[in-house]
């Protein structure tokens, strides 16, 4: 299979801090790849190494066809990067920062406005076209600044924490823009702090912890590797007080009960499939909602 992504024995140190370790991973055309990991595990490093804004100390990797080191400037003209904040002019209008963009990036004027009402249209923004983007909710700012990324249409597009700062409508309304652009075969790669996200987006996720792959799979498989359903013990408040893996069968759950009421514990029984939450805990030792605000600690 001829990937459009691949990093292989990816190394980088920044002084004495060893960020990259060998990192191992590749992207199938038209996949959503999620990269997950603590703070410090490498996300942001790998992205800007795959987008040849860092060199790697050791190992290589290629971006649609091409050496992210040696063919910098071909994977430069095949792909696009959105960062965690909008780069998005607030005193030019939706369609003013698309037609000035589509004119920087070679378009003649009338079709530098062509492009402009596509896209205003595609990522549904024609209402609000002559609207200044400072006037725009977190969502359609992110929209703006997803549409700003296909003026010129990448075959791969790097998304570093996408929906961070947004409240849960208009995070919804990215991921259904991201998928979208997936549908019509565009590749997705992209780090996220949000566990729900990369479980309804991604085809397949790397977990990275010390600077390197320690599991990767699709969601269904990575919640499957720790079993089929949890036995949860909860006290009249509703706090939990023990859970139990089991293997899914009748036996296993007779034998999570038999525990549980040994134990002389209280309380209701439920029954809940493994979430990526508990793969993450169980592959890292971190908690999945960690804060990203540090630049250092993203690397």
């Amino acid at each position: 299979m001829n990937h459009v992504i691949e990093a292989v024995g990816l190394g980088k140190s920044f002084g004495r801090q060893q960020v990259l370790s060998g990192l191992d991973f590749s992207v199938s055309p038209g996949e959503v790849f999620a990269l997950l990991g603590p703070n410090g595990a490498g996300k942001t490093t790998t992205i800007n190494i795959l987008t040849t804004l860092t060199r790697p100390d050791t190992g290589h990797a290629t971006v649609a066809g091409f050496d992210v080191v040696t063919d910098s400037d071909q994977v430069k003209r095949r792909i696009s990067l959105t960062g965690q904040s909008a780069a998005v002019d607030d005193m030019l209008t939706g369609a003013e920062n698309l037609t000035m963009l589509a004119r920087l990036s070679g378009l003649s004027p009338v079709l530098a406005r062509r492009r402009s009402a596509e896209l205003l249209e595609r990522f549904d923004l024609t209402t609000a076209a002559r609207k200044r983007a400072g006037t725009y909710s977190g969502g359609m700012r992110r929209r703006l600044d997803l549409a700003l990324s296909f003026v010129v249409t990448p075959a791969v597009l790097f998304l570093d924490e996408p929906t961070t700062g947004l409240d849960t409508r208009s995070r919804r309304e990215v991921w259904g823009v991201i998928r979208g652009l997936a549908d019509a075969g565009t590749t997705v790669l992209l780090t996220t702090q949000y566990l729900e996200e990369a479980d309804l987006l991604a085809d397949q996720i790397a977990v990275l912890d010390g600077g390197r792959v320690v599991s990767a799979g699709t969601p269904e498989e990575l919640k499957s590797s720790l079993g089929s359903e949890t036995v949860e013990l909860r006290g009249a408040g509703g706090e939990l007080v023990r859970e139990l893996p089991t293997d899914g069968t009748v036996a296993g759950l007779r034998r999570a009960l038999d525990a549980l009421d040994a134990t002389g514990a209280d309380g209701t029984v439920t029954l809940r499939r493994p979430s990526l939450d508990d793969v993450f805990l169980s592959l890292t030792g971190s908690t999945s909602r960690t804060d990203l605000t540090n630049p250092q600690e993203q690397q």
